[in-house]
C-alpha cells in the first residue's frame, strides 16, 4: 500500500520553517499504520532537515554554520545568475539534502522527543516551495 500527496510551503526568505504538522497530517490521511514516510523537496536552493524542535536558537546557529561553509557572494563562484545568494543556496542544499525519511508506527511519525521536520530556505528572498510526501506500508 502507498499514498502520495504534494504540498506547497511559502517561505519568507532564509531560515527554517517547521513543517512537521503538515507532514503528520498527510500521514494521518494516508491510513497507513506502519511504514515509512519519505519527504522530498522539488527545488535546488532549499533543503529538508530533522533537528531540534524546542529551542529555535539551534536553527539560527545552523544558519550561522552554513553562512561560514557557503558564504553569499564568494568571488570564487561562477554561478551567480540570480544574485549573490544563488550559488551559496545551491551549495547549502547539497550539504543538507533535499529528502528525508521517517518511520511511521501507530499511524504517526516516530520522531524523537526533541526532533522536528523543517524546510530550510537558503535564498534570501521568499519562495513557494513544493514537496512530495510518499508513504509506503
Amino acid at each position: 500500500m502507498a499514498h502520495q500527496q504534494r504540498i506547497s510551503v511559502a517561505t519568507r526568505g532564509r531560515g527554517s520553517i517547521d513543517i512537521g504538522a503538515e507532514v503528520a497530517q498527510v500521514v494521518r490521511a494516508s491510513g497507513i499504520d506502519t511504514g515509512l514516510c519519505h519527504v522530498f523537496v522539488q527545488h535546488t536552493s532549499c533543503s529538508l532537515t530533522i533537528t531540534e524542535n524546542a529551542d529555535p536558537t539551534v536553527r539560527r546557529d545552523l544558519d550561522t554554520v552554513f553562512a561560514r561553509l557557503a558564504p553569499d557572494g564568494d568571488p570564487a563562484y561562477l554561478h551567480d545568475l540570480e544574485g549573490p545568494d544563488d550559488m551559496a543556496a545551491h551549495a547549502r542544499s547539497v550539504l543538507s539534502g533535499t529528502a528525508l525519511s521517517v518511520p511511521v508506527g501507530g499511524g504517526r511519525l516516530l520522531l524523537g522527543t526533541w526532533q522536528g521536520i523543517f524546510l530550510w530556505e537558503h535564498r534570501t528572498r521568499g519562495s513557494l516551495r513544493h514537496l512530495v510526501i510518499t508513504l509506503t506500508a
